[in-house]
């Protein structure tokens, strides 16, 4: 007998053990991709019934050239544009002007300062609808807070802050912030934090203090961070409903609905769901740059924090 005679049975183990682990792992394989499966295709289910179909199902029903005829010739279309605009321009450069300012302020030490930062927080911790509720009724021309408060002290009578659209107008923006602007500080004041020490030590050595340190150590490096919250709080105030439907509702006669209110009022009030949809899709001109704008930037990874 050879030593090829003696090498062939110990060669032919070998084969069939192979043969016999890739059968195995083959099975477990086979077994993973099924347990996958069972733990993804719920997920997806989930994504495709409440968020494509829903998304697919709106753009087909506001897709008429009918609705948007309908909705061009709407004189309340072209006020509500002018107060979407508006809403989004003061609304949001403001609140986040004055939550980089507050965030400044609140990272003074100090047990007094964390105190306030607290008291400070809860309009934003308050479920937002009780909140705008109360703030409609506390701007009621007749009964509400501050116009008795005007008649006790005063012995005159509050303007009427619903019933003019200017001042509803304002009252919404004036909500709007006073609700948001705890959230955006809290965001700036962390990324306040993470800049080091050391740049406002070397720029206090080379004279820079206060404002100068402010604008040219601050602000610099926060620039990216208050790009990125721009963008974002534009595009989540602009699906904002909550905000004008419980303060002004739309009123008075129409005058302070934004494309958010106005689609919904379309589509319930009216029950013209094609004609309320058409009114949420006209923001997609605005929405998809400023989208587009917000994800080039975070890919770009320029967001210090």
């Amino acid at each position: 007998m050879t030593a090829q005679d003696h090498a062939a049975p110990g060669a032919s183990h070998q084969v069939v053990r192979r043969v016999v682990a890739r059968g195995w792992r083959q099975r477990l394989f086979a077994a993973d991709s099924l347990w996958a499966a069972a733990f993804v295709l719920p997920y997806i289910a989930v994504f495709l019934a409440f968020v494509v179909y829903p998304v697919v199902y709106g753009l087909w029903l506001g897709s008429s050239p009918a609705s948007y005829r309908s909705l061009f010739s709407d004189p309340i279309y072209l006020e509500t544009l002018f107060n979407t605009v508006l809403f989004l321009a003061v609304g949001v450069n403001v609140k986040l002007f004055l939550a980089l300012l507050l965030s400044g302020f609140f990272m003074r030490p100090g047990w007094l300062i964390k105190g306030l930062m607290l008291v400070f927080i809860l309009p934003w911790a308050v479920p937002a609808i009780p909140t705008f509720i109360s703030i409609h009724w506390m701007l009621n021309g007749q009964w509400g807070l501050i116009n008795s408060a005007i008649w006790n002290w005063f012995q005159m009578d509050g303007p009427p802050w619903l019933d003019t659209p200017s001042l509803a107008m304002g009252s919404v923006i004036v909500a709007y912030i006073w609700k948001w602007l705890p959230f955006w500080t809290v965001i700036f004041l962390a990324g306040r934090m993470a800049i080091p020490k050391e740049l406002y030590e070397a720029a206090e050595m080379d004279g820079a203090t206060g404002l100068k340190r402010f604008a040219y150590v601050t602000f610099p490096i926060m620039a990216n961070l208050y790009t990125v919250c721009t963008l974002l709080s534009t595009i989540w105030t602009l699906g904002d409903f909550n905000s004008v439907h419980f303060v002004s509702g739309g009123g008075p006669a129409l005058q302070t609905h934004v494309l958010a209110t106005l689609g919904i009022r379309d589509a319930f009030e009216l029950g013209n769901p094609g004609l309320g949809m058409a009114a949420v899709i006209s923001a997609l001109p605005l929405l998809i740059p400023l989208v587009i704008l917000l994800m080039r930037r975070l890919a770009r990874g320029e967001v210090q924090l």
